[in-house]
């Protein structure tokens, strides 16, 4: 192999214009392509900053040339050469107006045929991507992403830096939380028999560092949950986290919406309007079925529960008990888009929601075209019609059953036929805060009420001093989400700064004092000491960069991500340890019973 002595590159392949015709430039890269025409040997040199197109000619040098003969796919090579302007421009490439013709080569190291092709639009496996997945972020699109990632975290640091935020870092090995997901746990060599805890986030210690009087604080962090994963999770991720001092709910939001603006200005050209929507969460759930919704289109919910309790058709009048109801959303014009087998399809996704099925109604020829219009009379079916604004051509879709099933099964619902209508501008962004969300939610397997965000959520003022009220549904947070497209990107809330209010959050809980001391005794223990109102925020970067990169795959944004079964298939871990790590720590690993 040659060596790089003396050589220095003097720019990207691709940063070629025609300006830079008549220089001559020191390349070096990857062999993409080569296309060997006799006399004349093209190839397709790739690095980070783009591709161009080098040139070997034997009239310019005949060593170069025959070297050239015998390079391969992924060749790493150095190349001098004079810039020229093409004959035959290439539009589809931003160095398409010149080549080099080069006057020295040299092989700087050889490569194996790759077990994938170096292209965005290779088929290759997700799986087989990511065993090779040094190959893989060769492609341009993934080196794009990273750098749309790398962009991001600049700007982030910058407008945070400029209003007052320090950054600050905080702890990975930390105490078991409670709540929440589950924990990585990390055993302890010195102390045997104890672990600590990968951070889910930097939660309490932000929040110690308010109490510390640093008052703005951020950190871009790599947080773990030990959860189920699907195309937009990873057990490691990544937040943009932040806490504020002496700030109300306003506060917050305004400073994340000065950012957002900046980062979508930025990155994407885009202008966005502010104040931005802001929907409490029961309005969302209303309008929706979701407290992420997707507004990039229509398709709200219409609840006709009142309008049907009173008919035969007892799917319907069933549900008019509190806690259940009867609503629809209004295909307009879908009624020509969905056979019966594409609405057999809606239905079966309805039913992977827990619903037990999915009503429709097809509006044509003036009639009700339904197998289900047999049980209401013509003034029901019209009342019916009617309460869904339902017009020739339309598609009404109903779910009946409790609330939280409808939510869930018609939300899905309601996305699907968006898609499938052509109702959704991938290339729109929809920006929105959920605000006033539920201070608990109803936890089915343990049978007992959580904190819907975590215990240290701040009540509404007019909640405040019912905590221990029975009716824990009514209760309300100083919570905000804030919703890209259908996707929670971040979240926080106002924080408890009053120990009295903590204590009582606790007891809600059902923590006994002692729990919670041993639990969040350090954190008690802190608010005695003066602690100021505060309250924060954070963001999934990697979602964020997902968003903005438009996908719809959370690992085309991470270096090194794991796949749906949480393992790095290019690494192989998690692996088993050696025996001898396992007796230091005091582990004896138990085979898992069938």
């Amino acid at each position: 192999m040659d060596k790089i002595t003396g050589l220095k590159r003097s720019c990207y392949c691709g940063d070629l214009r025609i300006d830079n015709v008549g220089e001559e430039v020191t390349l070096m890269g990857w062999v993409q392509k080569k296309r060997n025409l006799g006399g004349l040997i093209f190839v397709d040199l790739r690095d980070r900053g783009g591709i161009s197109q080098i040139v070997f000619d034997t009239e310019v040098s005949e060593e170069a040339f025959k070297k050239a003969e015998n390079l391969g796919s992924e060749y790493v090579v150095a190349i001098k050469g004079i810039v020229k302007e093409r004959q035959s421009k290439n539009e589809n490439m931003l160095t398409g107006d010149v080549e080099v013709f080069v006057n020295e080569l040299r092989i700087l190291n050889e490569s194996q045929t790759p077990p994938i092709y170096i292209r965005d639009n290779d088929d290759a496996s997700e799986a087989l991507r990511m065993k090779y997945r040094f190959l893989d972020l060769r492609k341009p699109s993934m080196q794009k992403n990273l750098m749309l990632r790398h962009k991001v975290t600049n700007i982030t640091r910058n407008y945070l830096s400029d209003n007052g935020f320090c950054e600050i870092e905080t702890p990975f090995l930390i105490k078991p939380t409670p709540e929440g997901a589950r924990d990585y746990l990390v055993p302890s060599r010195v102390n045997q028999g104890r672990f600590y805890a990968l951070p889910q986030s930097p939660q309490l210690f932000k929040q110690m560092l308010m109490v510390s009087g640093m008052d703005r604080y951020f950190q871009i962090v790599k947080c773990f949950r030990d959860e189920d994963l699907r195309a937009d999770r990873q057990p490691e991720f990544t937040q943009i986290d932040l806490e504020m001092s002496f700030v109300e709910e306003d506060d917050v939001i305004n400073m994340l919406e000065g950012y957002l603006k900046v980062l979508f200005k930025e990155i994407k050209g885009i202008d966005i309007e502010l104040p931005l929507l802001r929907l409490k969460y029961d309005e969302a759930m209303d309008r929706f079925g979701s407290d992420k919704p997707d507004m990039r289109f229509g398709l709200e919910f219409v609840n006709i529960t009142d309008v049907v309790k009173n008919v035969g058709f007892k799917v319907f009048s069933s549900c008019s008990e509190k806690g259940k109801s009867v609503r629809g959303i209004n295909a307009k014009g879908g009624a020509k888009s969905f056979s019966r087998k594409a609405i057999s399809h809606l239905e079966d996704h309805a039913k992977t929601y827990k619903a037990k099925g999915l009503a429709w109604m097809k509006i044509e020829n003036g009639e009700v075209n339904s197998p289900i219009a047999k049980f209401f009379s013509k003034e029901e079916l019209d009342n019916i019609v009617d309460a869904m604004n339902g017009q020739e051509g339309d598609l009404l879709l109903f779910v009946a059953d409790k609330d939280k099933v409808v939510y869930d099964a018609l939300g899905q619902v309601r996305l699907m036929v968006g898609e499938k209508m052509g109702l959704i501008d991938d290339k729109e962004y929809k920006l929105l805060w959920v605000t006033e969300f539920p201070m608990f939610e109803y936890d089915e397997e343990n049978e007992r009420y959580q904190a819907m965000h975590h215990p240290f959520t701040s009540p509404v003022d007019r909640d405040s001093d019912r905590l221990d009220t029975q009716d824990k549904e009514s209760l309300r947070a100083k919570a905000y989400d804030i919703v890209i497209n259908g996707y929670e990107v971040g979240g926080g809330s106002i924080r408890i700064s009053d120990p009295e209010i903590q204590s009582k959050m606790f007891d809600s809980l059902g923590f006994s004092k002692e729990e919670a001391d041993m639990k969040f005794g350090f954190l008690i223990n802190a608010f005695k000491y003066g602690t100021p109102p505060h309250g924060g925020l954070a963001l999934g970067l990697d979602r964020l960069i997902m968003l903005l990169a438009n996908t719809d795959n959370i690992r085309d944004v991470i270096a090194f991500p794991k796949n749906q079964n949480a393992v790095c298939p290019m690494t192989e871990a998690p692996s088993v340890p050696d025996k001898a790590q396992l007796e230091e720590l005091g582990i004896e690993v138990i085979e898992k019973k069938d």
